[in-house]
Formats: structure tokens, C-alpha cells, sequence
């Protein structure tokens, strides 16, 4: 939701925003041990500021008194956007790859996925896309399915995995860490600590917003460099 955030400052890009979920989000919509405050390390805070989010102002972090606050904020401002188009309920089945660049996803709904093993064959559909954001998170069903889908394809190595919990290395190695990891695919948040072995963070959320910014950063850089060189 960070990365579609940052696009919608960019109309002329066109977003597909994927969620696996009915409610997108992820673990966004409570705080640590399913308690509502949120609490989001700086400089973090300044995208809530940029979403007019009000907060309790500590030292080096500051606290919300409802993370659905958070989540249901920028959620209203990135589907109200005309260049985002959500596709809830739906899984990326696979990667469209040409040569050893990512060029596109294979969907699914969500539910379909889950059960191809009960029944015969539901073929999926398919999204081309300039430049494809994963962000699936780590654990749980559909936990880190992007990378996992690279590994067996043997295009990174095998996954390092996520490990335990330190939460101030584990913030900064997370948006240090997100970037290109294959051509044509960024890996952000949670998904990075899968994919390069960095420490799991527990209930603090200022990695995932500022890692999200950073790879749609990244994105716009990239399709603006293949504009350019379309010239």
C-alpha cells in the first residue's frame, strides 16, 4: 500500500495492486499480539504526516490509537486514485518470464489457488506489467510466494530465510535491502528479510512504509529509464 501510495503521485503510471487477501493490508490492521496501537519508528511518521494521521509523538518513534487508522487511511487514497486498480481475493499463481526478466504475473483468485490440489485444472489469467513489486510478507499461507517461485526457478539462490527478531537492525537491513532482485522484479518489506536472511522486526511498522516508498522509487526509476531509451 506504500508503493501504490507513492504512485498515486504519478497518474500517468498505471498500478495493479494484487492482494491474496479479501482485506488488503496484511498485518498492518493491528499492532503487536493483535493490540490496536501502532507504533511506527521515525522518519517514518512523516508519510502519516503527508496523510494528515494524527499521533502520540515519543522520542525516535511515534504511536497511532489504532493501526486500522493507518491502514484504512491509505487504503481510501490509493483506490480513489484513478491510475490504481485493486484486485482483492486474488493470488499471483506464477511469474510471466521472458528470458530472466519478470515481465508480468499469473493470477488466480485467491480461493482457486488454495485449492488446486482438490480439483482438476483451473487455468489463470495473466497481467503483463513494465516492472513487478512483491510484497508478500513472510509466514503464513502465501507468506514470501514470490521469492520462493524465483528460488525454484533457480534464479536467486536458495532463500536465506528470516532470522530471529532484533528490531532495530532488523528496520534498517529491510529498506537497506530493497531493491532489484532479479530483473524486472523489486522484492520490498517483509518479503526482503525472507529473501536475504535479515531479522524479523516484531510490532513496528516504520521499515514497511519507508521500504514500500523505496521500491516504488525504484519502480518509477526503472520505467522511466526504458522511456527513455524508447526515445
Amino acid at each position: 500500500l506504500s508503493a501504490a501510495y507513492e504512485f498515486t503521485k504519478h497518474p500517468h503510471i498505471k498500478v495493479a495492486l494484487i492482494e491474496a487477501s479479501v482485506a488488503p493490508g496484511g498485518g498492518a490492521w493491528v499492532g503487536g499480539q493483535l493490540f490496536t496501537p501502532m507504533v511506527v519508528r521515525k522518519p517514518a511518521h512523516l508519510l502519516l504526516d503527508d496523510l494528515n494521521i494524527q499521533y502520540d509523538e515519543k522520542e525516535n518513534y511515534v504511536v497511532l490509537k489504532h493501526a486500522g487508522l493507518f491502514t484504512a487511511t491509505i487504503l481510501a487514497k490509493v483506490l480513489a486514485s484513478p491510475n490504481v486498480k485493486l484486485f482483492n481475493a486474488t493470488s499471483v499463481e506464477d511469474f510471466i518470464i521472458k528470458g530472466s526478466v519478470v515481465t508480468g504475473v499469473v493470477t488466480n483468485w485467491a480461493l482457486v489457488t488454495k485449492a488446486h490440489g482438490t480439483q482438476s485444472c483451473m487455468d489463470p489469467q495473466v497481467m503483463e506489467a513494465g516492472v513487478v513489486i512483491s510484497s508478500c510478507g513472510h509466514d503464513g499461507p502465501f507468506g514470501a510466494t514470490g521469492v520462493r517461485r524465483l528460488a525454484e526457478l533457480g534464479m536467486i539462490e536458495k532463500l536465506k530465510g528470516m532470522r530471529a527478531l532484533d528490531m532495530q537492525a532488523a528496520e534498517d537491513d529491510v529498506v537497506k535491502m530493497t531493491q532489484e532482485i532479479v530483473p524486472g522484479m523489486i522484492v520490498t518489506g517483509m518479503e526482503v528479510a525472507e529473501a536475504y536472511g535479515t531479522a524479523r522486526m516484531g510490532p513496528t511498522f516504520g521499515a514497511m512504509l519507508l521500504s514500500g516508498r523505496k521500491a516504488a522509487i525504484l519502480a518509477l526509476n526503472k520505467l522511466s529509464k526504458h522511456k527513455n531509451v524508447g526515445k
